[in-house]
């Protein structure tokens, strides 16, 4: 990973993490137009759950890519964030989200068992993601229910 050479505040560190969710919103392409990988460093991490660890921006579109292609629509729950500032390059976000996955739609609390809450822990640095760990039920449409003992009974 780059060596620091700008210092960045907590506000500007939150203001990448948004920018790169409203791109995630609107599958990709950032409010200026651009790509949502011109958020990531070069050698950047990104962690989804049932993908893996993506290494690179090679890696990292193909994830968002396979991710994606099962996503109709997304919208992230701005006004409900949870902020967690450390005063350094890492921070972490929880929220909600709701949309339509190829499976059906979602919403945080929808029901309160299902997918649509989430949590990203960010490191970021020279106005860039170095490492991005998603932390989320992938199961958005909440299908995935026989395994699970507690939810056949309802």
């Amino acid at each position: 990973m780059a060596l620091a050479t700008q210092t960045m505040t907590d506000e500007q560190r939150k203001s990448v993490v948004v920018e790169y969710l409203k791109a995630f919103d609107k599958a990709g392409v950032r409010p200026n137009g651009g790509s949502i990988m011109e958020l990531f460093a070069e050698d950047a991490l990104v962690y989804f759950p049932k993908w893996g660890l993506a290494h690179g921006h090679e890696q990292i579109g193909k994830m968002f890519g396979d991710v994606g292609a099962t996503i109709k629509a997304i919208t992230h729950d701005y006004s409900h964030f949870n902020w967690v500032l450390t005063g350094t390059d890492t921070l972490a976000v929880e929220g909600t989200s709701y949309g339509e996955h190829r499976d059906g739609p979602w919403r945080g609390g929808v029901p309160y068992h299902g997918a649509g809450y989430w949590c990203d822990v960010f490191e970021i640095r020279d106005w860039k993601i170095q490492r991005c760990f998603i932390y989320l039920d992938p199961d958005y449409a909440g299908k995935d229910t026989a395994r699970y003992p507690w939810l056949n009974k309802k």
